[in-house]
């Protein structure tokens, strides 16, 4: 019987290093590591807030998202955050925006957008 050598790839099709998410703002594929998770919460009259799990154990539904201003901006562009999550209407995001705000070190337009979309019905 003759044995024949597998070819080996460089690069593995899989990465093993943990769950991969795609990012809500510029769609691109990440660890989930490397990603924030937001989740709605209720605020008991009907509107939900989006608040950042950090520590990932939040209930719910998550959408995931690089801690960057640039897709946080695409995912209200996008509005992204009410289709990932399932959500009707708009939700405060005002925690998420500090949360980027704080992560990267600079205020930015983002603010504007989330107080714009706190004020639509």
């Amino acid at each position: 019987m003759i044995q024949r050598e597998t070819p080996t790839p460089e690069r593995p099709h899989r990465r093993t290093e943990g769950p991969v998410r795609t990012c809500v703002g510029c769609r691109k594929r990440e660890l989930a590591v490397d990603l924030l998770r937001v989740v709605a919460v209720s605020n008991g009259n009907g509107h939900c807030a989006l608040t950042v799990d950090q520590a990932g154990n939040l209930p719910g539904r998550g959408a995931w998202l690089h801690p960057d201003d640039r897709c946080l901006q695409a995912a209200f562009r996008r509005r992204a955050f009410g289709r990932a999550l399932r959500i009707t209407g708009s939700p405060d995001t005002s925690a998420v925006v500090e949360y980027v705000e704080k992560s990267t070190g600079q205020t930015s337009p983002a603010r504007e957008q989330a107080a714009k979309n706190m004020s639509t019905p």
